[in-house]
């Protein structure tokens, strides 16, 4: 018998998606009494909490195959091949292919398995049966980033941009939902730059389109993160027409300054995160948006930091997902003038706190009204608007349910 594997996971949505692809490749090689560390290198943090996680596991399952794969473990694979309790190292190429996994029990085996991540050419498509542990299904369909923010060590995890073919989406969407998924979210590194490695360069918009129409039973489709200056026309045609396309987007804003975005060499200004929000408010007039930002970026002024805390009133973000900057060996911003931490850490918790109240009076606008709520495992369900429903007697996990919203407590609606 088969005994699945132990699955860590940090970071993004795309690394959740990756570990169900390597959960189905570890199981089908039959390894047995292994766990997989999935790491992220957006932050020193998260790195950090890896380490601790790996030797955690170590102590907990002294006998156990420690794998460490993901971003941290492809831009720096010899710091974690030098920590004893790792077995193999194996690189985000490398991992997503069913062959990586035969054999990895082999006692002569090499214990770093990392290839050159910028000659990768190619995404496939990984189709999946369903996902363990979510009641939304995540979609790849794109991978890698040609872009070079002075912050971001990501395209050196990830490699270049790549997208998954239409029809491939299409049918692992498809099998999500005859297995029952109602949403789907599609995911990837830098998804807006969609389409431009295939042939006719299709754009996420178009692709977005023939999807929906292959996919006439899909309920609910979401996103992952946007750049803010490459939305396409069918994309914008889509957010105004298209009912199953959920009226949440997420943003990949970083800052609300002009001089620090120039400085984060972000393609975006101030000006074109207003006008996104604005122009898809006057299309769909209760959408609500979330967005990245981090606090406390080098040569950020107290003035430069105030730009980005009016930016979350000015664009009216609700979900805030905010960082301080960490710094990143080898990136152009680690060599700028810095921003001490204890700044950084105030500015992040005064975003934090502009973020909750905004959240807050999102949920509390809710009350009286009767929403469709997907239901996810822990008793809890989202909103289209991506707000957390705890219903007084939840329908079951991976059900679309009516419920009416009496009002808001502890960050979640409530609701009869």
């Amino acid at each position: 018998m088969t005994v699945d594997p132990e699955i860590l996971t940090f970071g993004c949505r795309l690394n959740i998606h990756e570990s169900e692809v390597m959960r189905g490749h570890a199981r089908t090689a039959g390894l047995a009494d292994t766990i997989i560390v999935n790491t992220c290198a957006v932050t020193a943090e998260a790195e950090r909490q890896a380490r601790q996680a790996i030797r955690r596991a170590r102590r907990r399952r002294p006998d156990a195959r420690i794998v460490v794969t993901g971003c941290a473990a492809q831009i720096d694979p010899g710091s974690f091949a030098a920590m004893p309790e790792v077995s193999v190292v194996l690189g985000n190429d490398a991992k997503l292919k069913p062959e990586s996994w035969r054999g990895l029990d082999e006692p002569d085996g090499e214990r770093v398995r990392v290839n050159d991540i910028a000659s990768v050419t190619e995404t496939a498509g990984h189709l999946l049966p369903g996902f363990e542990a979510n009641s939304r299904g995540f979609v790849q369909v794109q991978n890698g980033c040609d872009h070079r923010c002075t912050f971001c060590v990501i395209p050196f995890g990830r490699g270049p941009s790549r997208s998954v073919p239409v029809g491939e989406i299409a049918a692992q969407v498809r099998a999500l939902v005859e297995a029952g998924y109602k949403e789907i979210v599609l995911s990837g590194v830098d998804v807006t730059s969609y389409g431009g490695d295939l042939p006719g360069r299709p754009g996420l918009g178009q692709m977005i389109r023939r999807l929906l129409a292959l996919t006439p039973d899909l309920p609910r489709l979401r996103l992952s993160s946007l750049d803010c200056v490459e939305i396409d026309d069918d994309l914008w045609r889509l957010i105004a027409e298209e009912e199953r396309l959920m009226p949440h987007l997420h943003l990949s804003l970083q800052a609300g300054d002009d001089m620090i975005l120039k400085r984060m060499k972000r393609r975006h200004s101030r000006a074109d995160a207003v006008a996104l929000t604005e122009r898809a408010r006057a299309l769909r007039p209760d959408i609500v948006f979330g967005a990245d930002l981090i606090a406390g970026f080098p040569t950020e002024t107290d003035a430069m930091f105030e730009n980005t805390l009016a930016a979350v009133e000015e664009c009216g973000l609700t979900w805030l997902h905010v960082f301080p900057y960490s710094e990143r060996p080898g990136t152009p911003a680690a060599r700028m003038p810095a921003v001490p931490p204890p700044v950084r850490k105030e500015r992040a918790a005064r975003l934090r706190a502009a973020g909750e109240a905004r959240a807050t009076a999102f949920l509390r606008s809710q009350a009286g009204r009767t929403v469709e709520v997907l239901m996810e495992r822990n008793g809890a369900g989202r909103t289209p608007h991506f707000a957390l429903v705890s219903p007084a007697d939840p329908p079951p996990a991976g059900t679309l349910a009516k419920v009416f919203v009496t009002g808001a407590e502890d960050g979640y609606l409530t609701s009869r």
